[in-house]
């Protein structure tokens, strides 16, 4: 699953790079640390005004029809082999697609002596996450849809979120609810991630800063693993 990622791009950085017009308000600050409930920037297509646009969302989606926002906990993951046959996941797939930008995002492994925290970022730029999204009374909320982790990304966890090239941005917000645009990305786009051991620092929700994503020097700490 994806528990915790880091997002730290301004919103001028995102409008321009997703053609989007800002409905954040100035109020987007960066996050090393974000976390199930805490407002997220997406980019999503305005219906009205077939327009893409840059909103926050509350991370874990909350459907029309709950009367608890606590109910988004659970929800703050969508698996692509499921969502398209979820009752709460499928009508956000068949109309209400976003991108969920991120510089990198966090897992945790087990070893002998407790848990090492790792950050998978790319060193060439930002990544986007394939989420959905969907409005209720309790305002905008999100998910990440995950998929079955690819490559090495698999040895540090089973789940990986969906991440979208950037040719497939348009039809990810705006095309068809096809099947195929849930299909893992390709091998090459992987190769380029960087898997990233970081401090325990970043178990902590309270903590935040860009000293959360940076590499323990330490050259045992992949030890087991790589």
């Amino acid at each position: 699953m994806c528990g915790r990622y880091a997002t730290t791009r301004t919103a001028a950085d995102l409008t321009r790079l997703f053609a989007a017009e800002d409905e954040t308000a100035e109020s987007l600050a960066p996050d090393y640390n974000l976390a199930p409930t805490d407002p997220a920037p997406i980019v999503r297509v305005d219906a009205a005004r077939d327009a893409r646009v840059l909103s926050l969302a509350r991370w874990g989606l909350v459907p029309p029809w709950a009367d608890d926002p606590r109910t988004g906990l659970k929800m703050i993951n969508a698996r692509a082999e499921t969502l398209a046959m979820s009752r709460v996941f499928a009508p956000s797939f068949a109309g209400k697609r976003c991108i969920v930008p991120a510089d990198g995002w966090y897992e945790w492994v087990r070893t002998d002596s407790g848990k090492q925290a790792y950050y998978m970022t790319d060193p060439a730029g930002g990544l986007a996450f394939a989420g959905l999204w969907t409005a209720s009374k309790f305002g905008l909320s999100c998910t990440i849809v995950t998929t079955a982790a690819q490559g090495e990304l698999a040895r540090v966890h089973d789940r990986m979120p969906l991440l979208l090239e950037p040719e497939l941005w348009s039809a990810w917000l705006q095309g068809p609810a096809d099947p195929e645009l849930l299909a893992p990305p390709a091998p090459g786009y992987l190769s380029g991630l960087e898997i990233r051991p970081v401090g325990p620092a970043v178990g902590n929700v309270r903590n935040d800063g860009p000293e959360l994503t940076r590499r323990l020097a330490e050259p045992d700490v992949q030890a087991g693993l790589f």
